[in-house]
């Protein structure tokens, strides 16, 4: 497993095509920071530009997967935004939304490994992650309402979409920490692990997600299905269909794919995301573009 030092509020392993983000304040439960941020959004940058990493896992140090914003500053951690970003209109930008937002636009799949406590941010960032896993001893938190402050990270999107309203609702307005069988029975993790077994397992799933499959392809896929679920007619999912199809069918990776189907043999695609994913998400939000 090759490492990259140059972090000091997380690590980036990277093994066999597998990157593993951890955050890692094990002494401060993983609390968030300012550093923390910059450096998961650096650490996203290396994995899209590299073309041997296939997929992200995230995880943390310690007994706790994040615990949320550092309240060191006390009654004065929010009293800024939460952050020193500021945006275009004079507000300051959500830390935590800038994470989902690099998280969200990842060229690569992104599996949440919850080993521990995830609980304000530490819960929210999960969300745009493609699929999450916990631990028996994880616990959760969507607890804004207890601290006087309003969902961030994105997360008012994402987490209606990944549960449903009701469940999203319940979650937030109680303010209630749960534990990974609520988030099992909610949709919010697709399993639960005894500890040992949860960075296995998430290494396992990611493999199966990848190594059979060509790299630009899912980075594609992925955005596809992220996009469209902001779309308000299947016409939109047609018109980049269409588009990707196209695309797409002329390419070396389907020539290898539909080669190595007839060879019986395991694919070896050739294409790499870092020569672009192509034009198959222009034109989308034109209302003239005909397929």
């Amino acid at each position: 497993m090759s490492g990259l030092a140059s972090f000091e509020h997380i690590s980036l392993d990277i093994d066999d095509g597998i990157a593993v983000i951890t955050l890692s304040r094990p002494d401060k439960m993983n609390a968030f920071t300012g550093l923390m941020r910059a450096e998961i959004i650096d650490a996203l940058d290396h994995t899209d530009a590299n073309d041997d990493v296939r997929a992200v896992i995230f995880t943390g140090a310690g007994r706790a997967f994040c615990a949320g914003a550092d309240l060191s500053s006390g009654t004065e951690t929010f009293a800024k935004g939460g952050s020193e970003i500021m945006g275009a209109n004079g507000v300051p930008r959500d830390g935590g939304g800038t994470v989902s937002l690099r998280i969200f636009d990842s060229l690569k799949p992104v599996i949440g490994a919850i080993n521990g406590a995830a609980v304000g941010v530490g819960v929210t960032m999960t969300l745009p992650m493609d699929v999450r896993l916990a631990s028996t001893s994880a616990r959760f938190g969507f607890v804004f309402s207890r601290r006087g402050i309003v969902p961030e990270a994105a997360s008012s999107w994402f987490l209606p979409r990944l549960v449903g309203i009701s469940r999203a609702m319940e979650w937030v307005a109680s303010g209630e920490v749960f534990d990974a069988d609520e988030a099992l029975d909610g949709g919010l993790v697709r399993s639960v692990h005894a500890p040992d077994d949860l960075l296995p397992a998430a290494m396992t799933l990611a493999r199966r997600m990848t190594e059979n499959s060509s790299a630009v392809s899912v980075a594609v896929a992925r955005k596809m299905m992220w996009r469209m679920l902001g779309a308000d007619h299947p016409m939109v999912a047609h018109r980049m269909d269409s588009r990707g199809i196209a695309e797409r069918g002329r390419s070396d990776d389907v020539r290898e794919g539909i080669d190595s189907f007839f060879a019986k043999r395991s694919p070896q695609f050739p294409d790499r995301v870092s020569g672009g994913l192509g034009d198959i998400f222009a034109d989308l939000d034109d209302p003239t573009y005909d397929t």
